[in-house]
């Protein structure tokens, strides 16, 4: 695999040998590091390829251009060389939220690498339309950017428990807060405004992949009404309502996921 794909997006492959691989891809604020409980369960059974999205964990700093990435189909284009440098094909796919929608693009452009999906909070679109619902309208977003460069590590540590729910179990929005807020802060706004303001609906018909669907009983981040609107819009996809709560089943909930993905 070519040196610089794996210092771009801090490429890991774990057990080489496994018979068939699954590749791991992280959402906005975490990083490969997300996937651990759930990868674990499979390390001796797959081969197993996990990886940073350019601007996030360990990936290359130098990477990152605000006009480079300003739409989701060059995090894409990045999964594909990954994939291609590992020569995949026939991978199981596991994205989580704009993750899911990079997968997606993926697998639409090089058919054949994916044989399956699952998407994890996946969204095609986070603005509310006409007919649709998203879960944002514009001056809320306008806001959360306004609140993200006014004082971005205020913003984190509102943000970080809002969407990972489960005010039980603290900790976990703690983690969370403590990941967003090692990212640089231009990066993260750049970022948010790329996926935010992202719409994807029209390439939903377009994949040619059984997809599984997993959604949370509520996200704050992600309403059910965007996942039945995936289930519509996207051919040989399933939809299942998930035993956990919030927009990080696969941190606050890692066994479910683990189960989910196992009877997949």
């Amino acid at each position: 695999m070519p040196v610089d794909i794996v210092k771009k997006n801090n490429v890991a492959v774990k057990n080489e040998n496994g018979k068939e691989t699954i590749v791991f891809a992280h959402g906005f604020g975490t990083d490969q590091t997300a996937w651990e409980q759930v990868a674990a369960a499979f390390i001796d059974d797959y081969k197993l390829v996990l990886y940073d999205n350019v601007g996030a964990g360990q990936s290359d700093p130098a990477a990152f251009s605000p006009n480079k990435y300003d739409t989701l189909q060059s995090y894409a284009n990045d999964l594909v060389d990954i994939c291609k440098g590992l020569n995949l094909k026939d991978a199981v796919m596991v994205g989580h939220s704009v993750s899911g929608m990079i997968s997606l693009l993926a697998a639409v452009k090089e058919p054949g690498m994916f044989k399956k999906m699952i998407l994890v909070g996946a969204s095609p679109r986070y603005l509310d339309d006409a007919g649709y619902t998203g879960g944002f309208t514009q001056e809320a977003l306008d806001q959360l950017y306004a609140a993200m460069a006014n004082n971005y590590y205020a913003w984190v540590s509102g943000f970080a428990p809002m969407v990972m729910e489960n005010p039980d179990k603290p900790e976990l929005a703690e983690s969370f807060a403590h990941s967003l807020a090692s990212i640089r802060p231009d990066i993260a706004q750049s970022v948010a405004r790329v996926i935010f303001q992202s719409d994807h609906r029209q390439d939903l018909p377009k994949v040619n992949v059984e997809t599984l669907l997993l959604q949370t009983q509520h996200d704050n981040a992600v309403p059910g009404e965007v996942a039945l609107y995936l289930n519509r819009h996207i051919p040989n996809s399933t939809l299942v309502q998930v035993n956990a709560e919030g927009h990080f089943p696969h941190i606050s909930a890692p066994d479910e996921i683990i189960r989910r993905l196992k009877i997949y």
